[in-house]
């Protein structure tokens, strides 16, 4: 009777040992297929726009263009807008000191001391734009026409495009713009 408790012992830790590993190498398996990589947000063979230190006026329109691409499938971009009147920096654009920011060729002054002109009417541009990008697609030609409210401050401000792919990676991209009256 020992021997036959033994035995079933030893086939109940076998037939889960086998159960178990067998589980191990089915997750094993999906590393294959395990996305790993961010998707790409790219200018290649388009006129992107918009691009570092781009100017434009208040009331006109950002025609937004760039590729987008992953290795599997992408999933959605959302755009964001704001105010950089405090000069900070996002630094997606590879300069070497880190900054992103343009010379400020456009107010004749060529300085940059952080303050905020009051005398400028308006309100700082602040905005999330969201946008879904259909099923099934490893690339994707995005456009969008962005109106800048005519009331919007003139001034620096941050133009950031954030890609995620359907399982969740995520590349961003900011460009710094500037708005004049």
């Amino acid at each position: 009777m020992i021997k036959m408790k033994n035995s079933k012992i030893l086939s109940l830790t076998l037939a889960l040992f086998s159960a178990v590993s067998i589980g191990f190498t089915a997750c094993g398996g999906d590393d294959d297929n395990r996305d790993m990589m961010p998707p790409v947000i790219s200018d290649e063979g388009i006129t992107a726009n918009p691009v570092n230190c781009q100017v434009y006026q208040r009331g006109e329109v950002i025609a937004f263009h760039y590729i987008f691409s992953d290795n599997q499938e992408l999933g959605n971009y959302t755009i964001e807008i704001h105010s950089n009147f405090d000069h900070h920096s996002h630094s997606t654009e590879g300069d070497h000191d880190g900054e992103n920011e343009c010379d400020d060729d456009h107010d004749g002054g060529g300085h940059h001391d952080g303050d905020v002109d009051d005398h400028n009417e308006g309100q700082a541009w602040n905005k999330t734009f969201s946008f879904t990008i259909p099923s099934g697609l490893t690339r994707f030609e995005a456009r969008q026409d962005l109106q800048i409210p005519a009331d919007a401050k003139p001034g620096d401000y941050h133009f950031m495009i954030r890609l995620t792919d359907r399982t969740g990676w995520q590349q961003l991209k900011a460009v710094a713009i500037k708005i004049e009256e």
